[in-house]
């Protein structure tokens, strides 16, 4: 017997009213999409022009690594990393032009002047020899640093299949060659038949370098992400693995804490700490940075970690002694574990720290996997939820992470397969807009589908890269997403500009690096491409606003008086504060991220400041390790100041 109409329409009321609901809150939680005039006149702010770089000549050109036979069938997703790029002042001429890259291409670490920059000297490879190297090593980064104090800039590149190769610079002037470095184990190894590599095993993916203990010198976070193996070996034993979980996984290669011991101008000498609980050191971590939240110039420490949980440790040390400890966010009804410090499942890539909204405390953004119809997870926009550095602190002592994710509300939670991010203000208007790197595995055959049936898989069957499908040459995942370019509007939302700057180039990359390499008050960046050419971006942006650079030096304690100004002030913080009121914050940046290093500078917009000056609360420890705090007034411009036991001004060189 057929139903009445009225019966029909009863039995589907219900549901019918579901629909109506969800699709009503749907549309009242849309919110309106930027317009195309109010994006136009967002880009009409910035102009870049990208510049190539010169590499040196003859070099191999790659598509793909060799790797170990239990990774042959998913050798693209094994070689989906070391494409790495750092932006600094290498030759002691007093302007960060000088850039320390790796190109997968050629499996090279190379240093290149930056275009436009003033180049004097050729392009060339940082070669290690006569260290041992062997044909199953990689480069996968470059981190510059003066590690022995002599006031030169010396170049740390670290691998995957050996420690990392310090590269002390010689403290000769003059256009910098192979010949201007020394290189020089970070950790002491062993020599096999023909001058072959026979150390430690270490598949490095991060390292960030903050004075931890607070003695006044450089220490080093070394952060593994394979377990020690012959990643690369193609001959190599078959005990090579991947992640146990794709949102647990801690059976990784581990951190490493490198404390300073000692240096002299031809050596630098490091002692690694048990400074980190072992139940949090084994996670998958792809990016690592630090900055102090609570004053007490001991940098806090956050590891994103791949297929798991990021960690963010309070530094808890004294001098001659690194000790973290683990601090975890607040969770509330509404909020998913996901998006809290310390409990997400998510797919951590990088971590950046900078003042995103403004308030003169740090923020940090962390890039995970957001492609749509693969897998979408959420960028991470930690914005602080303490208005002062005491009561970061007190949160801190209890246990806390003093974070809140505002992503979503941000529009920045979903850009693609987020890699390496840096936080700079390129049109000087006092809001720092964010550079994301995206994208994975280029190819012509899309294989999300494949990866998604993996990721639903049993944990159990992961950690066996023989139950992974295959990611092979010619197979895409995700490989033709392009760059992110994060401006603030004028609702305090972020909008993705890149393709209006013409920077959506459909090339994966890796790392960003930020300067202001031709010193004109406009910061450019560099950006590495995974399997393509590296490239450039000039700041040509017409109406950018007054700014304040600082070049933040302690004395140096081993260099020759005709070198340069000083030493990098490691953990050195600024507060500036303008004629309005506002107050930003930022940090002399020792190196931290994925895989690109931002220059040593300490840059601030300041918007249309005229000739006001800005008042600026420094912050740093001498050499001796004694924490200073002194206020200065400063007119718009690049100054150099020297930080001993007060801040003088000292001419550039």
């Amino acid at each position: 017997m057929r139903s009445s109409p009225v019966a029909v329409v009863r039995r589907l009321a219900p549901a019918l009213f579901v629909l109506v609901l969800c699709t009503t809150l749907f549309v009242v939680a849309q919110r309106p999409a930027i317009s195309a005039a109010d994006e136009a006149a967002l880009a009409a702010q910035f102009r870049f022009t990208e510049m190539p770089i010169a590499l040196p000549e003859n070099l191999p050109q790659k598509s793909v690594r060799v790797v170990n036979p239990r990774y042959k069938h998913i050798r693209s997703w094994i070689s989906s990393v070391g494409a790495a790029i750092s932006i600094n002042d290498l030759d002691g001429r007093g302007v960060a032009n000088d850039l320390c890259l790796v190109d997968t291409r050629s499996d090279a670490a190379i240093v290149t002047p930056a275009p436009a920059g003033g180049e004097n000297y050729q392009p060339f490879v940082l070669n290690p020899a006569p260290l041992p190297m062997n044909d199953v090593i990689a480069p996968m980064g470059c981190v510059p640093g003066d590690y022995n104090g002599d006031g030169w800039t010396d170049l740390l590149v670290y691998y995957w299949g050996r420690t990392p190769v310090v590269f002390l610079h010689r403290g000769q002037q003059g256009p910098l060659s192979l010949a201007s470095y020394q290189p020089t184990e970070l950790i002491a190894s062993s020599t096999g038949p023909g001058g072959t590599y026979q150390g430690k095993q270490w598949n490095t993916n991060a390292v960030a370098v903050a004075d931890f203990d607070g003695d006044g010198h450089p220490d080093l976070g070394v952060f593994n992400y394979f377990p020690e193996s012959g990643v690369l070996d193609p001959h190599g034993q078959p005990n090579v693995q991947m992640n146990h979980s794709m949102s647990r996984a801690t059976n990784a290669g581990g951190a490493h804490i490198l404390r300073w011991t000692g240096a002299t101008a031809t050596s630098v000498s490091f002692e690694e700490e048990p400074a980190i609980d072992p139940r949090f050191a084994t996670g998958w971590t792809l990016g690592a940075s630090s900055a102090d939240l609570d004053g007490d110039l001991l940098p806090e420490l956050y590891l994103a970690n791949d297929f798991g949980q990021d960690r963010m440790f309070h530094n808890r040390s004294t001098r001659g002694d690194i000790r973290f400890e683990l601090v975890e966010g607040e969770r509330d009804a509404l909020t998913p574990k996901s998006l809290v410090v310390g409990h997400d499942s998510f797919k951590g890539m990088s971590i950046e720290f900078g003042d995103l909204n403004g308030n003169g405390q740090f923020d940090a953004f962390v890039s995970n996997i957001t492609t749509s119809w693969g897998l979408e997870e959420s960028n991470l926009t930690w914005i602080n939820t303490e208005s002062s550095e005491a009561g970061a602190r007190a949160k801190l002592e209890k246990g806390i992470a003093p974070f809140r994710n505002e992503a979503a509300d941000l529009d920045m939670a979903w850009t693609g397969w987020g890699w390496d991010s840096k936080m700079a203000d390129f049109d000087n208007s006092g809001h720092l807009a964010v550079v994301q790197a995206c994208g994975f595995v280029k190819g012509t055959i899309n294989r999300f589908n494949w990866l998604q049936e993996l990721a639903m898989s049993n944990d159990l069957l992961l950690e066996n890269p023989d139950m992974w499908p295959k990611a092979e040459p010619g197979d895409d995942i995700a490989g033709h997403e392009p760059m992110a370019f994060w401006v603030r509007d004028g609702d305090d939302r972020f909008v993705n500009i890149s393709a209006k700057l013409g920077l959506a180039v459909p090339i994966p990359t890796r790392g960003v690096a930020v300067a202001d390499t031709d010193g004109d008050g406009g910061q450019e960046f560099a950006i590495a491409r995974q399997w393509g050419a590296p490239a450039f971006y000039r700041n040509e942006s017409a109406n950018r606003g007054d700014f304040v650079g600082l070049r933040l030096h302690r004395p140096a304690t081993a260099g020759a008086a005709a070198g340069p100004i000083g030493t990098p002030a490691y953990g050195a913080k600024v507060v500036v504060t303008t004629a309005d009121g506002r107050r930003q914050v930022a940090q002399l940046d020792g190196g931290g991220g994925h895989s690109g290093k931002r220059s040593f500078d300490v840059f601030f917009g300041l918007g249309d400041q005229g000739s006001q000056p800005v008042s600026a609360e420094i912050s740093w420890r001498d050499l001796q390790g004694t924490a200073r705090v002194q206020k200065v007034d400063l007119a718009a411009g690049w100054h150099d100041l020297m930080l001993t036991d007060q801040v003088k001004e000292v001419a550039a060189k």
